[in-house]
């Protein structure tokens, strides 16, 4: 009977100790996941407090400054470009409707000197045709009708004067950052055969960079096409606002000289 206690004895000791140890685990490793969450939370702001600018900025270094570089300044002259022709084309917008009524009514009132008197004052290209045609019409219809068609082209030129150069670096930055992707690509493979064998962390720098390229290519293009459509939407507008101006124009001479 004693040795039978005795077993019991022990045998109760020892699953007394195993649960202990097996509680202290439990509490190590409870402690170890609190500790790796706090630190998790602790560096969660240092990355949140990143922006996409600075984001940008930093997988802009890392593409290099080779074709970095030129694509980067194909987004400055672009846009230099854009904003130039916005400026230019917002500024020869003209309220058509109102400048209509006023060389119609200074035609009536003081006749074809006091209308171009009204364009003079008027700035924008339909004021200019106005006054080319307004100017020519003492000698026929016909020629008044000439002078605006021809001056209408002048002013066509004018209008989408440098937006050849917008649409060239639209094309010409995504090919460079295409270029940089095959050459990054080249360079992997490069490595590879001086190697011999094939490792992520050997080809990874080459193709990050090659990828880079392609992305802040695409990304320049994308921001001039917006700015090429406004302007291609303008540019339209004012001659639509030309062409009916200078029928109309024609139609009131026709009238004046009656």
């Amino acid at each position: 009977m004693k040795k039978l206690f005795s077993i019991l004895a022990v045998t109760g000791l020892f699953v007394l100790s195993a649960n202990t140890v097996s509680a202290k685990a439990t509490t190590a490793m409870v402690v170890s996941n609190i500790s790796t969450a706090v630190a998790m939370l602790q560096d969660a702001p240092a990355e949140a407090e990143k922006g996409f600018t600075q984001v940008l900025k930093e997988q802009f270094i890392q593409g290099g400054a080779g074709f970095m570089g030129i694509v980067l300044l194909c987004l400055i002259l672009g846009l230099a470009v854009a904003i130039e022709r916005i400026i230019y084309l917002n500024l020869s917008s003209t309220n058509t409707a109102k400048l209509k009524q006023q060389v119609e009514d200074a035609l009536a009132s003081g006749g074809v000197e006091a209308a171009k008197e009204v364009c003079r004052n008027t700035k924008g290209p339909v004021a200019s045709i106005y006054y080319q045609g307004l100017d020519r019409a003492g000698e026929s219809i016909e020629s008044a009708e000439k002078a605006v068609i021809a001056y209408g082209g002048v002013q066509m030129g004018q209008l989408e004067k440098n937006v050849s150069w917008l649409s060239l670096f639209i094309a010409v930055a995504p090919m460079l950052g295409f270029m940089g992707t095959v050459i990054g690509m080249i360079q992997a493979f490069q490595k590879i055969a001086a190697v011999g064998n094939l490792s992520a962390s050997l080809i990874a720098g080459d193709i990050q960079v090659a990828l880079l390229t392609t992305v802040f290519g695409l990304i320049t293009a994308i921001i001039l096409q917006i700015f090429y459509n406004y302007i291609i939407a303008k540019i339209d507008g004012i001659v639509n606002d030309m062409e009916d101006s200078s029928i109309t124009l024609i139609d009131m001479l026709v009238d004046h000289k009656k």
